[in-house]
């Protein structure tokens, strides 16, 4: 049997933070805001699986009250909602992704995030799309004020 998830994700960017993407630290003078290190995009691949397992989103499973999450890594978080997927004996068969930033350009960084991603995730990275789109200077992303993350994935599961 297999599932499909949704997931989405934005925070805003504040200077002075760290820019975390799919893992992967990006050179730029503002970073994502958040409880944790605001990946918006393993956010978005994690209320993806989640809502494939029918299990919520990853503020039930991590929530922003709580100080073990405050600064966390993503990647770690993700790591966590693996090993849900594997208990109920599912694996990720794809995920597809787009970042939509005005800046930084994503380009260059797709590949890292990629590497970073894909072991985690427990597929080859000829299974894991990343594409990066701008919103043409409309809205808050467009605005240069937010990222914003969507991602579907497909898992199979037993029976």
């Amino acid at each position: 049997m297999h599932k499909i998830g949704f997931g989405y994700d934005i925070h805003r960017l504040e200077a002075g933070r760290r820019l975390v993407l799919g893992g992967v630290d990006i050179p730029n003078a503002a970073g994502l805001l958040g409880h944790s290190d605001g990946d918006a995009l393993a956010h978005a691949v994690m209320d993806a699986l989640l809502g494939a397992l029918g299990e919520g989103d990853i503020g039930t499973h991590f929530p922003d009250t709580d100080p073990r999450y405050k600064d966390a890594r993503s990647l770690g978080l993700l790591e966590s909602v693996m090993g849900l997927v594997r208990s109920r004996g599912a694996a990720v068969v794809n995920v597809d992704t787009v970042i939509i930033a005005e800046e930084p350009k994503m380009g260059p960084h797709i590949p890292a995030m990629k590497a970073a991603l894909a072991p985690v995730l427990g597929i080859p990275g000829s299974s894991l799309g990343i594409k990066a789109k701008t919103n043409e200077g409309l809205g808050p992303v467009g605005e240069k004020l937010a990222i914003a993350c969507y991602a579907i994935v497909l898992i199979s599961l037993p029976g």
